[in-house]
């Protein structure tokens, strides 16, 4: 845990969180370096969704503290900043279920997340000054480059709901990243997904986190994926963190095998992922 101050991009302190008295996160703590992909995963109902919602500002921590440092140094405590707020520093994120404005078109929930970063005055909108057209023509282009990225570029004027399932997960994503996040919380990307779907989001994952220079936090039961790119694994179980390292050390630890697999597959030496769902 003891990081370069330097690299820290987010520090979370003992965050819990309570309802109706019930416990559902309880003194879970990490720090994401600048450039990381970490997994965090647990069997159902472990507090997953529940630490993504404190990072995100949609639930307020009842205890511990989040810091978070912007691209220009400045830290931000978090646990009380809305989401408009948390995006606007560079914080995206999606969610297990997909949420897309459906009746619009794919290029418009693209454009919608790139207006944060518009330039022009009201004055240049009202005139249509020279900025106003500047600013729609960059918009087009960056959300063309996008959609061609996720190689969507063709359903452009589609519907978002008329799109095949995998294809809205990647929408998803590239809304996400059209608001420029530095920090990326991605929540069950490959739910729902064929494994054909999976490898290919596990190669634009890869491919997204070198190309935007992002740090990636994720969840996902899918184990081929998270062993596949994650550098390291955070377990939770019961809303309390388990286990902490390298994904290979994970698979193996007994605590870990006992959350997943139950007693009897830590006597018999499985690994998670083997014979597993999670």
């Amino acid at each position: 845990m003891n990081r370069e101050k330097q690299d820290l991009l987010l520090q979370v302190q003992d965050i819990s969180i309570l309802f109706g008295g019930l416990s559902a996160v309880s003194g879970f703590s990490c720090e994401l370096s600048r450039g990381e992909l970490v997994g965090l995963i647990g069997p159902n109902g472990a507090g997953k969704t529940t630490v993504f919602n404190m990072l995100s500002g949609l639930y307020t921590p009842t205890g511990g503290n989040i810091h978070y440092w912007d691209r220009n140094g400045r830290v931000h405590i978090l646990g009380k900043l809305s989401p408009a707020r948390l995006n606007r520093i560079g914080i995206g994120r999606t969610f297990q279920n997909i949420r897309l404005f459906s009746n619009l078109t794919v290029e418009d929930n693209v454009r919608i997340a790139l207006h944060a970063g518009r330039r022009e005055s009201p004055v240049d909108v009202l005139f249509r000054l020279p900025r106003f057209y500047r600013d729609e023509a960059r918009m087009i282009k960056e959300t063309g480059e996008l959609l061609d990225l996720f190689r969507i570029a063709h359903k452009k004027h589609e519907l978002a709901k008329n799109l095949p399932y995998g294809e809205q997960r990647k929408l998803e994503i590239a809304r996400a990243l059209a608001a420029g996040p530095q920090l990326l919380l991605l929540d069950e990307p490959a739910a729902g997904m064929n494994p054909q779907e999976t490898g290919e989001l596990m190669r634009l994952i890869s491919l997204i986190r070198k190309q935007f220079h992002l740090t990636i936090l994720l969840i996902e039961h899918d184990m081929h994926l998270v062993m596949g790119i994650c550098e390291r694994l955070l377990v939770l179980d019961y809303g309390r963190t388990i286990a902490e390292g390298l994904p290979e050390n994970i698979r193996r630890d007994p605590a870990v095998i006992k959350a997943y697999l139950g007693d009897d597959a830590v006597n018999e030496g499985l690994a998670v992922g083997e014979g597993s769902h999670g």
